[in-house]
């Protein structure tokens, strides 16, 4: 395997491309090539099952491309399929699952907040963390349904998203949270509009640096680092029309290139 290789990032849509963000600011010599599932988008409405297969299907297609590693950079992915993933294929696989551990630890009030996905509160992996770690604090889950399927139709700021997140939040806030997880990627983007309703006391955990800091612990452990010397490519491919995805890159600085394929 050549270091020179791309790291392979797969998500149920746009939402990884947070990680992706994390993962190119922290290591910006790396060659990437993101695969966005948006046809299949939500994958936390799914049954297991389907998930499992879904992400079988992206991880075999960034196999093809010659990934050297693969960030399954969708909670809903990593808690109902990464153990397979990992059994089946040789490639390092770095997952995503809600930072549970650090909310439990840091919370003053003992009492957190959780958003996700209807796929990843249900998983056996959420609740495996969740037991070990919160068996003394009170933990309010919220199923954030709809708020994927917004972000994947362009509409962030849009008056139904604002109304989702009061509806979502509120009664987390009359619990006396002081610690928020966000358990999925695409809900990264919305940090900003959560913060003006939760308020500065509350502190919102996301995974984003977290996973980019094991992608390099496990790019150095397996000698797999790039180059500085080497050209860096940055390839982002999706099986819907690619208008929303080009939206929400409109700020990166980074060449990168975009397409629609039918995978």
């Amino acid at each position: 395997m050549s270091n020179f290789q791309p790291i392979g990032i797969f998500d149920s849509g746009i939402g990884g491309t947070s990680i992706w963000r994390e993962v190119t600011a922290l290591l910006p010599h790396e060659n990437t090539i993101y695969l966005a599932d948006s046809k299949n988008a939500p994958y936390g409405e799914k049954p297991a099952n389907t998930i499992v297969e879904f992400s079988i299907k992206n991880t075999e297609y960034l196999l093809q491309q010659g990934c050297k590693l693969i960030i399954v950079a969708c909670n809903t992915a990593t808690t109902n399929a990464i153990e397979l993933l990992r059994k089946k294929y040789d490639v390092p696989f770095i997952g995503i699952e809600p930072a549970i551990k650090p909310a439990a630890l840091k919370t003053l009030t003992k009492s957190i907040g959780i958003l996700a996905t209807k796929g990843t509160l249900s998983s056996s992996l959420f609740s495996k963390t969740s037991i070990e770690f919160t068996s003394d604090i009170n933990v309010i889950e919220k199923e954030g349904k709809g708020i994927v399927k917004l972000i994947e139709s362009g509409k962030i700021h849009s008056d139904e998203m604002t109304q989702l997140l009061h509806q979502y939040l509120y009664p987390m806030l009359e619990e006396n949270i002081d610690h928020l997880v966000l358990g999925c990627t695409h809900y990264s983007y919305l940090i900003p509009q959560i913060q003006k309703i939760i308020g500065t006391k509350v502190t919102i955990i996301d995974s984003g640096l977290a996973v980019a800091k094991q992608t390099n612990t496990i790019l150095e452990k397996h000698k797999l680092k790039n180059s500085p010397l080497n050209n860096k490519s940055h390839q982002f491919l999706t099986n819907v029309n690619s208008i929303v995805l080009r939206n929400i890159l409109l700020d990166v600085t980074l060449k990168y290139s975009i397409a629609e394929t039918g995978f």
